[in-house]
């Protein structure tokens, strides 16, 4: 397992699946393969760090780390016993175990992931209980059960440099691979007009500047025995930030919210390239020089403001963009498609349904506007 190559699997939000492989491709890793949940290709330890540190798009990175047949819990404890964890767990790091069980003999999840952790606390001496615990994750699947450890430890949207967050936030992954849906590659410049805490501006702003996404943050591989420091250190200074001519800007009219996006740029390192201000959409004018994209995650009505008094909104933004930013594409992230109708935008065909906060959202996207 220390040395051989294994599977590593990224997960992501289901429908985003094909985007998140998109750019595990364009990171250099090898035949990633799309499936529901994410996205996998084989690798090493050095494979998993560099995942965790720099692929925007992924919730988590989880290293699989066994897989066998067992038809009830006392052979799912045997088989996990003989395992040699000590290869992947440090002695003294508590592991917690999350289980799950689809179509197969053993079906109780909470038996079957205290017979896992009492397996590993065995070889490991593992303590039952810390903090934060090392999580392994136990899928039965026919009667196969695949064992994974979670490399990342807090889910990868936290960046680790993000302080204030709005009313309803969009997440950094789910943000990233929106950007990429429309195509956004760190070449142009990118305009949100609702941008709350600034999580899109910010985003396309790192993208442009080569900035890793996990810089500023920790990884739970860092407590495994196979962790390298010295070479996860080199890892982590390689390719510095690269020079881009693009600025990103951000607007909301509520002052907390931009004081909130101006404060979180200024801890992501991006400030510099960035410019945010407060008001109406009615209001926004296309800065100066080349078109870009426009993308916006505006209200839905379920949390944040009653639908029919948003229809004013979606409206006042498809005329603002069509009065003022011909040559600029535009995406839209939303759960309303008479909300997006109200716009007069002339979008596309519509792309998969996304989880986010509880609802399923689409992105809306146009071509260039004329």
């Amino acid at each position: 397992m220390h040395e051989r190559a294994f599977e590593i699997f990224l997960t992501a939000p289901p429908g985003l699946e094909l985007a998140l492989k998109q750019e595990v491709l364009a990171c250099g890793f090898p035949k990633p393969k799309a499936m529901v949940g994410g996205v996998r290709f084989r690798g090493k330890w050095p494979d998993v760090w560099r995942a965790n540190l720099e692929i925007r798009g992924a919730a988590r990175v989880l290293a699989r780390v066994a897989r066998f047949q067992a038809m009830h819990l006392d052979q799912l404890e045997a088989q996990t016993h003989e395992l040699d964890w000590n290869k992947v767990l440090r002695p003294g790091v508590a592991v917690e175990v999350e289980a799950t069980s689809h179509k197969s003999k053993i079906y109780h999840q909470g038996a079957a992931a205290e017979r896992v952790a009492r397996a590993v606390q065995d070889v490991t001496g593992a303590p039952a209980a810390g903090e934060p615990p090392l999580r392994l994750h136990l899928r039965i699947e026919d009667n196969q059960c695949t064992l994974s450890v979670d490399t990342s430890g807090e889910l990868l949207h936290k960046r680790g440099h993000k302080g204030a967050v709005g009313k309803a936030p969009m997440r950094e992954n789910l943000a990233a691979l929106f950007l990429r849906q429309c195509g956004y590659d760190g070449t142009e410049p990118v305009v949100d007009p609702m941008c709350g805490s600034g999580t899109f501006v910010i985003e396309a702003a790192e993208i442009a500047a080569g900035l890793k996404p996990g810089r500023s943050r920790r990884f739970a591989f860092e407590d495994l025995a196979s962790f390298d420091a010295d070479a996860w250190s080199k890892l982590r200074s390689a390719g510095g930030p690269a020079e881009t001519s693009f600025r990103f800007y951000g607007s909301d009219r509520d002052a907390g919210a931009v004081a909130s996006a101006r404060a979180n740029a200024e801890r992501a390192g991006v400030s510099h390239l960035t410019d945010f201000a407060q008001h109406a959409v009615s209001d926004l004018e296309p800065p100066d020089g080349a078109p870009g994209l426009v993308i916006v995650n505006p209200p839905y009505g379920a949390r944040i403001g009653e639908k029919k008094q948003l229809y004013g909104l979606y409206g006042a933004l498809g005329k603002t963009l069509l009065d003022r930013f011909s040559g600029w594409r535009v995406g839209i992230v939303t759960s309303e498609t008479g909300l997006v109708k109200a716009t007069g935008l002339p979008f596309r065909p519509v792309g998969t349904p996304v989880s986010h906060g509880g609802m399923k959202v689409r992105l809306f996207k146009t071509e260039e506007l004329r």
